[in-house]
């Protein structure tokens, strides 16, 4: 999972400044987490989507124990814009337990 860190950003849309590269040091790859009951998997709906921003930003400050600004300084970024990794990813997370959608993780892997 770990290796080489890469840059990933969001392809230019519109006027305004150009996003930051954020640095990403875990590729996960394409991960589909589907709810199941039982044996048998739910089928409720679209998957929701974790950006690869969000994810970093979960496994350094959650699982590695970073501060967020440790983590921000890590991926380059603001500690202001790693604060609204995390407020999205955990947005995304509880949302698809409780909607019992699936989960995908991507990134370059």
């Amino acid at each position: 999972m770990a290796g080489r860190a890469w840059r990933w950003r969001w392809g230019l849309r519109g006027p305004g400044r150009p996003p930051k590269h954020r640095v990403i040091r875990s590729r996960p790859g394409r991960v589909l987490f589907v709810p199941m009951v039982g044996e048998t998997p739910l089928s409720s709906g679209e998957p929701i989507m974790l950006k690869p921003d969000e994810f970093e930003a979960l496994r350094l400050v959650y699982l590695e124990g970073l501060t967020q600004e440790n983590a921000a300084q890590m991926m380059g970024i603001s500690r202001g814009t790693l604060w609204r990794a995390l407020n999205n990813g955990r947005r995304k997370l509880v949302q698809a337990i409780v909607e019992k959608r699936p989960l995908e993780i991507y990134g370059e892997g």
